[in-house]
């Protein structure tokens, strides 16, 4: 395969070409930003992107956004330190192919490559595990109260709905309150009030109920 490779940490790339390279795969280039992986990746088009979460130029979730949009033909699999499960959804909504950990085994990663090439997400057992716990975590049971006939209290505005809907396309705060045209204060606000409302402790919480529910399309 034609492989990119975007992550801030020079030496942590060098490895890893190291190992495609010697596993038969083109490493095509490699980039430290978000911004340098959209616009290396649209110009020489890869067979897949290697991306971290976490780097300069807006990061890895918006750069997989922006890239599954304008070049759906390229796979973009996640290689991350980070075990953040709202990281996790982000990336898989935003349109990654797979989320990886960078503790993985060389054994593991060369394995993941092949399931690529298959046409296959690249996801460990490990991982799989972890998005089934959260969409199968049990809705918490809100006790009765006396005011049961009055206009659901837990009815989200139409302000917190737009609010939702850019959660679960794997938005982040800031972001939110960029295409909203709102303070990443107020944003948060409105998500302190989702949380409430849908009894939810996380934005992996919110979202996996969300999807569960058909409370915002799907697309």
């Amino acid at each position: 395969m034609r492989i990119l490779l975007a992550d801030d940490h020079a030496l942590f790339r060098d490895g890893v070409a190291s190992l495609l390279t010697a596993w038969g795969h083109q490493v095509v280039g490699q980039v430290a930003d978000g911004e340098a992986a959209v616009a290396v990746a649209e110009t020489l088009l890869p067979d897949l992107v290697l991306m971290d979460v976490a780097m300069p130029g807006g990061g890895g979730l918006a750069a997989t956004r922006r890239l599954a949009a304008a070049a759906p033909g390229v796979a973009i699999v996640m290689l991350t330190a980070s075990e953040d499960i709202d990281d996790l959804f982000a990336a898989i909504k935003a349109g990654a192919r797979g989320y990886l950990l960078k503790n993985l085994e060389s054994a593991e990663l060369r394995g993941m490559l092949l399931a690529i090439e298959r046409g296959e997400a690249a996801i460990t057992p490990a991982i799989a595990g972890r998005i089934l716990t959260e969409l199968a975590r049990p809705e918490p049971v809100a006790a009765p109260t006396p005011d049961a006939g009055r206009p659901d209290p837990d009815r989200l505005t139409e302000r917190e709905m737009d609010v939702l809907r850019l959660v679960v396309a794997g938005m982040r705060n800031k972001e939110i309150a960029t295409d909203l045209g709102i303070s990443e204060n107020t944003a948060k606000f409105h998500l302190r009030n989702i949380l409430d409302k849908l009894h939810a402790q996380n934005r992996a919480e919110v979202v996996a109920r969300a999807m569960r529910e058909g409370l915002v399309d799907r697309d």
